[in-house]
C-alpha cells in the first residue's frame, strides 16, 4: 500500500487554500485556552449540538425498532467517521476535517429516513415551498437552527468552516461514482439546486462521502438479518455473485469483511490524478450490494406499508400547526399548549428561538439569526413547521401525535 499519497493535498496550514477552508461567516467567540484547531473546534461543536443527540432515535433504515443492536442514525455517522478517519489517515489528508463531516453529515435528516425525507418533500410542494433533501437540510440545520450557549448564556449559531459545511451538504452517498474527484471552484454553498450537483471542494470531503456507502452497505444486511426481514441463505447467494466477480473472495458478508475490504481498496486505488474511488472489481461489488439491498431491503412492502403510516403522522401535524395561522398564531398557541403540552410547547420554544412576530419580543438570550420573518415573508408558517417537523427523532414524532388522537 502506498501511504500517504495526498499528503502533500491535505486541508491544512500548508495547503494554499487554507484560510478559505476555515472561513466562517462570523467571527467565532473565543474562549481561553482553547487548544482545539479551526476543524477540531467545529467537530466539538457540533457534536455538542442537540441534533447530534437526536440521532440515537433517528432511523437508519428500520424504524422504532425495540432492539438496541439495530442500527440508528447515530450510529450511522459514528460509522462514516471511524471509516473516513481510516481512509484520510493512510492517505495523508486531514483527519480532523474527515471526523467533522462524517459527525456532521447527516444533522437534517428528517425522522424515519428517506421516507420521511420522501414525505417532507411532498408537504413542502403542496405548500409551493422547494423540495426538502436531507443533504440541504444538514447545512440549513447547522447554518440557522442548532445553537450553542457562550460563558454568558447567550445563544450563537454554530457558525462552521466552510470546508465542514462543504462536505456536509455535497456528501450525497447515493450517487453511483467510481471515482470522486474534488471540484476546483468555492462556490456559494446556498448555490446548490440538487443532492450530488457539485463534488466536495475537498479530498477530505470526497473521502466522507465515499466512506457514507462504505459504512452502511453491509451493516443494513446485519440489521435485516437480525430483523428475519433476510433469511441467511440469500445473503449466502450473494456472496456466490461477489465471488463470481473476481479475485476477492469473501468467506462471510458482514459488516467487518465488507468495510475492511472496501477501505483497503479505496486506499489503494484513489488518485490524485483520478480522485477517491474503487478498482473496477470493487466498484462491480459495491453496485451488486446496493441492487441487492434495494431489491431485499429498503423497497420490500412492509417498508411501503410504514411509509404510509408516517405519511399519516407528518401529513396530521402539520395540518394541525398550520391550522393555527388562521387566528392570531402565538395567542392562539398559548391558548391551547396545556392541552397538548408536548407539540405547542416545543413549537412555541422552536419560534422563540428562530421566528420575528410583530409584538412578540425575542428573548435576549437568542442572538442568533431569525429564519422565520413572520412580518416579511408570507411562507414563514409553513417554512417552521416543517423545520421542527425535520428536527424531531422518531420517538418524538410518535409521542407528539399520540399526544393528539389521545384523549
Amino acid at each position: 500500500m502506498e501511504n500517504k499519497k495526498f499528503a502533500s493535498y491535505a486541508m491544512n496550514e500548508n495547503h494554499s487554500d487554507y484560510p478559505l477552508a476555515i472561513a466562517r461567516v462570523e467571527t467565532l467567540y473565543q474562549r481561553r485556552h482553547d487548544l482545539r484547531s479551526e476543524f477540531g473546534r467545529d467537530y466539538t461543536r457540533i457534536i455538542f449540538s442537540q441534533a447530534y443527540r437526536r440521532l440515537k432515535h433517528k432511523t437508519q433504515v428500520f424504524f422504532a425498532v425495540d432492539d438496541d443492536h439495530v442500527c440508528t442514525r447515530s450510529e450511522h455517522v459514528n460509522l462514516v467517521e471511524s471509516v473516513s478517519h481510516t481512509i484520510a489517515c493512510e492517505l495523508g489528508l486531514n483527519t480532523e476535517l474527515t471526523k467533522a463531516i462524517a459527525v456532521g453529515h447527516d444533522l437534517g435528516h428528517a425522522p424515519f429516513g428517506h421516507g420521511g425525507e420522501t414525505i417532507l418533500t411532498e408537504i413542502a410542494k403542496e405548500h409551493q415551498l422547494e423540495r426538502f433533501w436531507h443533504e440541504r437540510n444538514s447545512l440549513h440545520f447547522v447554518d440557522d437552527i442548532e445553537l450553542l450557549e457562550d460563558n454568558n448564556h447567550y445563544q450563537h449559531n454554530l457558525n462552521l468552516t466552510y470546508a465542514i459545511r462543504d462536505g456536509i451538504i455535497a456528501h450525497c452517498g447515493e450517487m453511483n461514482q467510481k471515482y470522486i474527484q474534488k471540484r476546483n471552484e468555492y462556490i456559494d454553498l446556498k448555490d446548490y439546486q440538487y443532492a450530488g450537483e457539485y463534488n466536495p471542494w475537498t479530498y477530505e470531503g470526497c473521502v466522507v462521502k465515499i466512506s457514507d456507502k462504505i459504512a452502511y452497505l453491509a451493516r443494513d444486511i446485519e440489521d435485516a438479518l437480525r430483523l428475519h426481514v433476510l433469511q441467511e441463505e440469500k445473503v449466502n447467494e450473494l456472496k456466490e455473485t461477489l465471488n463470481q466477480m473476481g479475485e476477492y473472495q469473501f468467506q462471510a458478508i458482514n459488516n467487518g469483511s465488507i468495510v475492511n475490504y472496501f477501505i483497503h481498496d479505496v486506499i489503494v486505488n484513489s488518485s490524485v490524478e483520478k480522485g477517491i474511488g474503487l478498482s473496477d472489481e470493487a466498484f462491480k461489488k459495491m453496485q451488486a450490494i446496493m441492487k441487492f439491498n434495494y431489491e431485499n431491503i429498503y423497497l420490500i412492502k412492509r417498508v411501503q406499508i410504514h411509509e404510509k403510516y408516517v405519511s399519516l403522522i407528518l401529513h396530521s401535524l402539520f395540518d394541525f400547526l398550520y391550522d393555527y395561522g388562521k387566528e392570531d398564531l402565538i395567542f392562539a398557541l398559548y391558548r391551547d399548549q396545556n392541552q397538548y403540552p408536548k407539540l405547542i410547547s416545543h413549537y412555541i420554544t422552536w419560534l422563540d428561538k428562530y421566528a420575528y412576530i410583530e409584538n412578540y419580543p425575542r428573548k435576549k438570550e437568542y442572538t442568533n439569526k431569525i429564519v422565520y420573518d413572520f412580518v416579511h415573508d408570507s411562507q414563514a408558517l409553513e417554512k417552521s413547521i416543517l423545520d421542527y417537523l425535520a428536527g424531531m427523532s422518531d420517538v418524538f414524532l410518535i409521542q407528539v401525535f399520540n399526544e393528539l388522537i389521545t384523549f
